[in-house]
């Protein structure tokens, strides 16, 4: 499908997801997949000679639907996609530019619950001490993933980290998350040395004098991207012998469950993870039990 909108359908993409972000202040990741979402539906629409999103029904896009399902669609990101047509249209009516919502009678596809791929403790273990720590570079990936682990950040928090939001001397970080929402959390001794220890030794010779606040740079002095960092992780888990399937958010879901693991409060563990919603958090409290039946089964006579 070629991916090319008019500019009229353009236009009603950009002035909604505007509205949103003085709305809800969404994130740019956020934008850009409702962005994709839209042009992807308003191009399908242009192909069976449907002018603009505004014109089409309910029957358009149940057909728009029963196509993504021929073309192997997940049922995850179909859920994304009917969450940002809901948007849309219910911003339309608002706008007095639609009178019927055509998406009314139709439901989001059930998701199945899966659970975090999950990291043991010595698996972390040996990620962590996988960098080089000759050069500055090694330095700089064993500071982000040691707070990485330590705060559980999204990645793109962790990127996105700027000098004026470490606060080295009582061992926290301030975090912008989704919604521009801001929190503070706590890094720990260890984290707090190799961030210190990377500020002050590793991070002037990647930076060199370009006035730059990124706490993290790339090897060019500039912001890193999520996807640079990705690979990083991947390649110290290939040099750690770590063969499970990774992502930085592995090591979100690790930081969450090995705190609950450990005791941890269910509600902390929210507020540490910047979860608007308790049940969003509650998805690891699954890991620990599926992780306490596997030991019972293991380990148990009657197991």
């Amino acid at each position: 499908m070629v991916k090319k909108v008019s500019a009229r359908v353009s236009t009603a993409i950009d002035q909604y997801l505007d509205s949103l972000w003085l709305e809800r202040g969404l994130s740019v990741n956020t934008q850009q997949s409702y962005r994709r979402d839209l042009v992807h539906f308003g191009a399908w629409l242009g192909e069976q000679a449907i002018a603009d999103l505004s014109s089409a029904n309910t029957r358009h896009i149940l057909a728009y639907l029963a196509w993504r399902h021929g073309q192997n669609y997940s049922s995850r990101s179909t859920a994304r996609l009917l969450s940002c047509l809901r948007g849309f249209y219910r911003y339309q009516i608002r706008e007095g530019d639609l009178t019927e919502d055509p998406l009314a009678g139709i439901d989001n596809p059930k998701l199945p619950r899966s659970l975090p791929k999950l990291l043991t403790e010595k698996d972390v273990e040996a990620l962590l001490a996988a960098p080089d720590l000759e050069d500055s570079v090694g330095v700089r990936d064993k500071a982000m993933l040691e707070l990485l682990y330590a705060c559980g950040l999204r990645v793109s928090e962790l990127t996105g980290l700027t000098l004026p939001m470490v606060n080295l001397r009582q061992g926290v970080v301030r975090v912008l998350g989704k919604g521009s929402k801001e929190r503070l959390v706590p890094m720990g001794e260890e984290a707090a040395y190799w961030l210190d220890r990377f500020i002050r030794q590793g991070r002037p010779e990647l930076v060199g004098r370009q006035p730059i606040e990124t706490v993290f740079p790339s090897i060019r002095g500039r912001e890193m991207t999520r996807q640079t960092f990705w690979h990083r992780i991947k390649y110290w888990a290939k040099v750690a012998g770590i063969e499970k399937p990774l992502s930085p958010h592995t090591l979100r879901h690790a930081f969450a469950t090995h705190l609950i693991n450990h005791g941890a409060d269910l509600r902390v563990v929210q507020l540490l993870l910047g979860h608007s919603d308790l049940s969003t958090t509650q998805i690891y409290t699954h890991v620990a039990q599926a992780r306490m039946q596997s030991l019972h089964k293991t380990h148990h006579p009657r197991g």
